[in-house]
């Protein structure tokens, strides 16, 4: 017979819904507010094409937003799809959903981290991006608490700065230029890039098991969430439109920079530590849904047993939040950015489609489980296609460590 691998201590329900709406709004008001909007532009082809992307971007989260909450609520532990899906699917299923998690979202912390150093600390964004990645692993070794709490600040602030450039913007003199003709396989990729900004809502489920009554609180702390960001998502976006015009927004690397300059010029420092602090909120909560996949992984014996450890004092899994926060570093020093946000994003869209696939077993008619499972495949397969070709390889390399863990468990 197998052997059984050792009981392990539970994590403790520490977060209430302010905290848990906190994390995921701090997990979603991130870089992607601050950069995406070039990227969609260009891909969209127009100011429309950009909306229409949005709009897109904003069902399939809602979809898989939905799915999420009823399947956290019935299975409120760790682990988030992994754990949907091996406990309403296949074992495969669920690893796949955990592995392609593991590697988009550390392949995301790197590009944050990096990002960081880059707004704040030009002249040096690899040092300060180390830094940061060690600095949020002591943060969330301390407890989830410290978490919630610094995503807490780290959403107020961000989004007082959004207020502040949105306002500069519509008060200063408009000089829109359009870009061109919508093209229709564009806007799929463009949603694409958009969709990467709303990702992070899935954050409060992986923190399933630390949520007081989570049957209650995840759904409503999701909807909450991602209800308030999709709202600041589209006052951005029109106000960027209406003031600089889609050709101005494709071309720009720093759009809510061109757009606070528009209107007051000042404000153009407090965008760059507004985007530090957004993207810092965002790494902060990454390294937690990191290290809480991985324990859940590790619980099964898909992962290293040793990554299972869970703090006695501070109720977290500080092997998982060690190791995964020593993997950002080492992507930190040698990711290329270019395609980071693409790989990423493909990794995260196969995660979600797994938990649409996983949410279409508890009731095979409701429709929005389906939808969100067929706008995931189809807005993934419209990115770069080497972003396509990385995640497939990925995949292939999950798929072959999959049957080495069989093997293993099996013996």
């Amino acid at each position: 017979m197998p052997s059984q691998p050792p009981a392990r201590p539970p994590l403790e329900r520490r977060l209430g819904l302010p905290s848990a709406v906190a994390i995921g709004l701090a997990s979603m008001l991130g870089a992607g507010v601050f950069a995406v909007w070039g990227p969609a532009t260009r891909a969209a082809g127009s100011g429309p094409g950009l909306l229409a992307a949005l709009v897109i971007a904003g069902f399939v989260a809602y979809c898989n937003a939905r799915s999420s909450a009823r399947l956290a609520a019935l299975h409120p532990q760790s682990g988030g799809a992994y754990a949907y899906g091996t406990a309403r699917l296949h074992p495969a299923a669920g690893f796949a959903a955990g592995w392609a998690f593991l590697v988009g979202k550390t392949a995301s912390g790197a590009a944050m981290a990096l990002t960081l150093g880059a707004y704040v600390l030009p002249e040096h964004p690899r040092a300060l991006a180390a830094a940061a990645v060690v600095a949020f692993c002591a943060v969330n070794l301390l407890g989830v608490r410290r978490t919630a709490l610094a995503s807490a600040v780290f959403a107020g602030i961000t989004l007082a700065v959004l207020a502040a450039v949105v306002v500069a913007g519509l008060t200063g003199p408009v000089a829109a230029r359009p870009l061109g003709d919508t093209h229709p396989w564009g806007v799929l990729t463009a949603a694409g890039f958009v969709f990467f900004a709303f990702a992070g809502y899935a954050r409060i489920a992986t923190l399933g098991e630390e949520v007081v009554r989570p049957e209650r609180t995840i759904p409503r702390a999701i909807a909450i969430a991602l209800g308030a960001a999709a709202a600041v998502y589209l006052a951005v976006a029109v106000t960027a439109l209406s003031v600089l015009g889609a050709g101005t927004l494709a071309g720009s690397d720093a759009p809510l920079t061109d757009l606070a300059a528009a209107g007051a010029p000042a404000l153009k420092p407090l965008v760059a530590v507004g985007a530090g602090i957004a993207v810092a909120g965002v790494l902060l909560s990454l390294l937690a849904g990191i290290g809480r996949t991985a324990l859940a992984m590790a619980r099964d014996r898909r992962l290293p047993g040793a990554l299972a450890a869970v703090s006695a004092r501070f109720g977290v899994p500080w092997a998982a939040e060690v190791a995964a926060s020593a993997l950002v570093l080492l992507l930190v020093s040698t990711l290329d950015l270019a395609g980071a946000i693409g790989f990423s994003g493909f990794c995260v869209l196969v995660y979600y489609a797994i938990a649409n696939a996983a949410a279409t077993t508890l009731d095979r008619r409701a429709p929005l489980p389906w939808l969100g499972l067929a706008g995931c495949v189809l807005v993934a397969a419209s990115l770069p296609p080497a972003a396509v070709l990385g995640g497939l390889a990925v995949l292939a390399a999950g798929a072959a460590w999959f049957r080495v863990t069989e093997r293993r468990r099996a013996a």
